[in-house]
């Protein structure tokens, strides 16, 4: 199911994006560089299941590695630490990390060879768009 995720995915649009990120409490200076990035997002899974999503960019690589429904400690972009759980819900890979209390999900569904990233923070909703290489 994992499947149609695997592969390189450029990013093409990114929609609301500062606004979640001052819902995650980011700081001015990291989101002038977050608002400007435009990170490929690299998805392989390994024969045991184990995936791995890897974001590049000139500013900075970020790489989880995961199973599916099994929680793991991740370091964001933005270096907050969150215990993460990723898992398949309706076709879509749903990020779901916590911290300090606080909760952020991030939504990707492949629909029409697009890979739309929704991220959610509160009423907050930025949607980031990539086309596979």
């Amino acid at each position: 199911m994992v499947d149609k995720f695997v592969g390189t995915w450029k990013m093409v649009n990114s929609e609301n994006f500062d606004e979640y990120m001052k819902a995650l409490g980011v700081g001015f200076a990291t989101r002038q560089v977050g608002n400007r990035t435009k990170p490929n997002l690299v998805v392989t899974m390994d024969d045991q299941g184990l995936v791995c999503m890897k974001s590049q960019s000139t500013f900075k690589t970020t790489e989880i590695k995961f199973k599916l429904n099994e929680s793991f400690e991740e370091t964001t972009a933005d270096d907050r630490k969150t215990t993460t759980v990723m898992s398949l819900d309706n076709g879509k890979l749903v990020q779901k990390q916590t911290w300090d209390g606080k909760e952020t999900t991030i939504e990707r569904e492949v629909s029409d060879g697009k890979l739309i990233a929704k991220c959610k923070m509160g009423d907050v909703v930025a949607v980031r768009t990539y086309v596979k290489e």
